[in-house]
């Protein structure tokens, strides 16, 4: 390969990275990471802990490539000029690049902790499974909520010793809400793909039953995390005596519930169109929105720097995209 198209390859990998959804897996590693250093304060590496995030943002776009792959059918009808699908990035290639990456993650995971290893092989296998679990209807949304979990599972257990007990309720909840939200996130996105997903035999909730009663289903679907989370305080398998108390959650907590009702207002007006693609903004947002309030439990100014931060740079990558078909 030669230096020119060596520099296409790389420009149409990054693209097809779709950078802007990096933060979907940045910050749910991130609710690990801030979580072991609230629990093992003395632990902190600023060295560990910058490598860790810069494969956790990372980790979206090589799994992605991965994903467009596995779902170049129905991307041909939805989504015609990516750039696998138009040629401009050679599958075969794009894919021992992304293998090679990941194998890389798997070899550094390993030096810093054994136990990382194994969110990092779930999440691979959940990412290959979840093409197929599509055309299971909400199946497709549980699998892909799950795989994202692992990252926050790996960003707490590759941040040093682990703590003992390494599994408690509170924990297993974090897990629950960050596989939550993702799940509803990625169900919004199935708007965009109705006639793609139906062409291939995708059964998806919104082309098994339509988008008439999938936008109505998705209105009801924007307060799940919201009361999912107050179950959990309401049974103590979240203890949070005063979490209502603190300012930066409840700052955060509203803000997310505001996008959410806000993207399932903008799906349910635009289930399909090129403003059903220009929605997935809101989609993307409210959705890390919902990861940053998880950390505001441990550490409430970052969580207001990150949110102010991923709001702006969402924007500034999606805007990088202006074709509905790509």
């Amino acid at each position: 390969m030669n230096t020119v198209k060596a520099i296409r390859f790389v420009r149409a990998y990054i693209k097809s990275m779709r950078l802007y959804y990096a933060f979907i897996t940045g910050i749910a590693g991130w609710i690990g990471v801030s979580f072991y250093n609230f629990c093992m304060p003395g632990q902190y590496s600023w060295t560990r802990n910058t490598l860790l995030l810069v494969m956790l943002f990372l980790s979206w776009g090589i799994n992605q490539i991965i994903n467009d792959y596995l779902g170049l059918p129905e991307d041909r009808i939805n989504a015609p000029n990516r750039p696998m699908v138009t040629g401009e990035l050679n599958p075969r290639i794009a894919m021992w690049v992304s293998t090679i990456l990941m194998t890389g993650v798997i070899g550094i995971s390993w030096v810093l902790s054994p136990w990382a290893i194994i969110p990092v092989i779930l999440g691979a296998v959940l990412n290959v499974v979840y093409e197929h679990a599509k055309a299971w209807s909400l199946a497709g949304n549980v699998i892909f909520g799950l795989s994202i979990a692992m990252c926050t599972a790996y960003g707490f257990l590759a941040a040093g010793p682990l703590p003992s007990p390494v599994f408690t309720s509170q924990r297993i909840c974090v897990l629950v809400l960050v596989a939550l939200l993702n799940g509803l996130m990625t169900y919004y996105t199935y708007f965009k793909d109705y006639a793609g997903d139906k062409a291939a035999g995708k059964h998806t909730f919104v082309v098994r039953y339509g988008l008439n009663v999938a936008r109505y289903a998705g209105l009801l679907g924007a307060f799940l995390p919201t009361i999912t989370f107050f179950i959990f305080v309401q049974t103590r398998w979240f203890p949070l005596e005063s979490i209502l108390y603190h300012r930066d959650f409840v700052f955060c907590g509203i803000m997310t519930l505001f996008l959410q009702l806000w993207t399932a207002l903008l799906f349910f007006r635009h289930p399909e169109g090129d403003r059903t693609y220009f929605s997935l903004a809101t989609n993307i947002r409210a959705c890390v929105a919902g990861q940053i309030t998880l950390i505001a439990i441990f550490n409430g100014t970052l969580a207001l720097y990150l949110l102010s931060a991923s709001y702006v740079f969402i924007g500034f990558l999606f805007d990088q995209y202006k074709d509905a078909k790509s």
